[in-house]
């Protein structure tokens, strides 16, 4: 069945290279290091590395920890993080700077996956969340090289996918030496899919990790101060296509019981901050972006964050912060990041990518649920209206968090035998 996967891969990989193509007209930097997506290294790289795949910014974000432990119990380690998009590859650099090596993850063809492990030689794979490469597997078991998924999640949606390729699916989840599934639903999923039981434990979610420092909180705060001017600051992170206009319109609505109301936007994806501004303008609001230096004044709408890596800082600034990709059918975004700024933290219907962590925090009355623009409206309202209220669902979202955490040591302690 690898077989069949393989040449079909080999069929649609021009499909894939013009969409690439595509997709570099409005973000350039997909035009460039098409080598690495072949493994096809200009440079010679270090070998018997750590090597870690998470494929955009959120998993990248949530890898951090883990990789800084790793870093600081065995300073002399040789580390290599993949990512697959060009957004996640900014955020390594970003972040990690040149204290790992840092490529795109190969396609899953065999020639290009064979090149990859000799240019290499990882000592151990880890991959985050729900990556299942059948090539890719196979030649880690090839090489003996441990494999790990960590911080694993499946749908019920994906789970069902799957299910549908069992001669496929199945041997690809053999090559795997232990599969650490966030809840026990994802590793029931995993192992309804055709993993070992006895491959499967259920260590977290170690996105409940997330570093906040005091340096963070303190910036924020004086960036409050200084663009913002004691305004009410409302914060929607993460928005995508047609999610804006939504706010837009509830906004104008609010604007008339909270006059002091200012709209933070920080888009999910860079490539569309220029249609997010011209979005603003349409419905003839006045915006300022992050990136010009400008203060917002009395009669100023929207502070447009067009820029990347800043989602905690901006977080800090923000008196009530709606975590987006939730008001329309994307799945939800990660709500954590914000509880654990001690932001009152609102989010929409759509949380399918973050079912359990919905579930669990509105069990404990640490975040607000909104189905729809009046219940939206409603909220921003009474959190306006009642600082108590925003300053205990605030703390009993950063509890939350803290009553969660401690999977990021379990993974590690996991990875260590293979270290």
């Amino acid at each position: 069945m690898r077989v069949i996967y393989s040449c079909f891969f080999y069929l649609i990989i021009p499909f894939i290279l013009i969409r690439l193509i595509w997709r570099s007209i409005e973000v350039p930097a997909y035009r460039y290091r098409w080598n690495e997506r072949f493994a096809l290294y200009q440079k010679k790289f270090p070998q018997n590395v750590i090597w870690f795949h998470a494929v955009s910014v959120g998993e990248a974000e949530a890898l951090f920890p883990l990789v800084k432990k790793i870093q600081r119990q065995y300073p002399d380690a040789r580390l290599l993080i993949t990512t697959t998009t060009v957004t996640g590859s900014a955020r390594i650099k970003a972040v990690m700077q040149e204290s790992v090596e840092h490529v795109y993850l190969p396609y899953d063809i065999p020639c290009a996956v064979s090149r990859f492990m000799r240019c290499f030689k990882p000592k151990i794979a880890v991959i985050m969340e729900t990556e299942i490469w059948p090539n890719l597997f196979a030649c880690c078991s090839k090489n003996k090289i441990p494999l790990y998924v960590v911080n694993a999640r499946l749908s019920e949606k994906s789970a069902m996918g799957y299910q549908k390729y069992p001669a496929l699916i199945s041997p690809t989840l053999a090559h795997i030496k232990l599969i650490a599934a966030q809840t026990q639903d994802d590793a029931k999923r995993f192992v309804a899919i055709g993993a070992k039981a006895e491959a499967v434990r259920t260590l977290g979610n170690i996105k409940f990790d997330v570093e906040v420092s005091t340096e963070i909180i303190e910036r924020g705060q004086q960036l409050k101060a200084d663009l913002f001017y004691g305004r009410f600051v409302w914060l929607i992170a993460s928005t995508h296509k047609h999610e804006e206009a939504i706010f837009l319109e509830i906004y104008k609505k609010i604007k008339q019981e909270i006059p002091e109301l200012l709209l933070v936007i920080v888009p999910r994806h860079p490539e569309r901050f220029g249609e997010v501004k011209k979005l603003c303008e349409q419905y003839q609001l006045a915006v300022v972006m992050r990136t010009s230096g400008e203060h917002c004044h009395q009669h100023t709408d929207v502070y447009l964050a067009d820029t990347m890596g800043e989602l905690k800082l901006l977080y800090a600034t923000s008196d009530v912060a709606f975590v987006g990709g939730s008001m329309v059918p994307v799945g939800g975004h990660n709500i954590l990041e914000a509880a654990a700024v001690e932001a009152p933290v609102l989010f929409g219907p759509y949380m399918v990518n973050f079912k359990e962590i919905a579930e669990d925090v509105l069990r404990q009355d640490a975040a607000i649920q909104c189905q729809d623009e009046s219940e939206i409206i409603s909220a921003i309202i009474a959190l306006h209206a009642d600082p108590a209220y925003r300053q205990s669902l605030a703390e009993k979202g950063r509890a939350f968090v803290r009553q969660n955490q401690g999977a990021t040591t379990r993974i590690f302690d996991l990875l260590s035998q293979d270290i």
